[in-house]
């Protein structure tokens, strides 16, 4: 069994994101997504100093413990390497296609206006420890209000869905063994959840000769463009509004993770590798403002759902 809980130093808020995460992954328990099985919950903060949870002991592997080279025999087979890129999308593909009303989660999200609502969210959110000007994320925020598509298909958002947040199952073929780390579940447009895929993913001829960024090694993976069109074909749902939702993903990041460096800066955290979000946030929140000033998207193409 694996024990989920928050740090040593409670931040606010996080007692309630425990009993949430519980409550997704025992949601999901008769779906096709893969993930942890959901075991126990504690809800009484005596009893570990928080709320939180047991789930079963996923068998696979981590990106994040690779330390940006992929195990074998993804380390050198290019081809195999693919798969897992098609297999993290696959992930996303399948989780925004739950009934999540039928899986007992009416109430867990608010889908109504949950576009139109994202730009005051976090700027509000950002505002509760704001101390440095972020470059671009006013004019990312001014771009996103006038090109909030006007209607989207509401599905199970992971919120936070990169590799560094699934695993995977051993030797090839790729097979995505777990979908982890549901701290910022709700109900919201699932195109997010592969904008968020895509915010950071480096097209070939932006990977220079090593191809190693942050901590996963690109060389060899699909386009961004190869990527969308495999979600598209799996979801159902289109993606020609897809420059906006890299813009939000770009701009709620940068958000998010001042949170952490502000409390980093101020002593209230006690994890140092919080340090590196100072410089992730900038670049955030300029790539945002680069998106948006070059995009061809306009108003008049915002999209519907099919």
């Amino acid at each position: 069994m694996v024990l989920r809980k928050p740090p040593r130093r409670v931040p606010k808020g996080r007692n309630e994101t425990m009993l949430r995460e519980h409550r997704v992954l025992a949601a999901l328990a008769d779906s096709d997504v893969p993930h942890p099985r959901a075991l126990a919950v504690c809800d009484d903060t005596a009893v570990l100093g928080s709320c939180f949870y047991l789930m079963e002991h996923v068998d696979g592997w981590s990106p994040m413990q690779t330390e940006g080279h992929w195990p074998a025999p993804f380390d050198a087979d290019l081809g195999a390497r693919r798969g897992l890129a098609f297999e993290l999308v696959d992930g996303i593909a399948r989780l925004g296609q739950v009934d999540w009303r039928k899986a007992g989660l009416e109430g867990f999200g608010k889908p109504e206006g949950f576009l139109e609502r994202q730009v005051d969210r976090w700027l509000h959110h950002l505002g509760g420890f704001k101390f440095r000007a972020l470059p671009g994320l006013e004019e990312a925020a001014e771009w996103l209000r006038g090109h909030t598509p006007k209607a989207f298909r509401p599905g199970i958002l992971h919120g936070d869905y990169q590799f560094a947040n699934v695993m995977f199952r051993h030797a090839a073929p790729a097979r995505l063994a777990a979908i982890v780390d549901w701290e910022m579940a709700t109900i919201g447009d699932p195109l997010l959840d592969l904008a968020w895929v895509l915010m950071s993913w480096p097209d070939p001829e932006e990977r220079g000769e090593d191809a190693v960024m942050t901590y996963v090694d690109y060389a060899g993976m699909p386009s961004r463009a190869e990527l969308a069109a495999h979600y598209a074909e799996l979801s159902g749902l289109p993606v020609d509004a897809l420059d906006y939702y890299v813009v939000l993903a770009r701009f709620k990041m940068a958000c998010v993770l001042e949170g952490g460096y502000a409390r980093y800066v101020k002593g209230a955290a006690d994890n140092p590798k919080m340090q590196a979000f100072g410089e992730v946030v900038l670049d955030m929140a300029r790539r945002a403002a680069d998106l948006a000033a070059r995009s061809p998207l306009a108003t008049s193409s915002q999209s519907s759902p099919r």
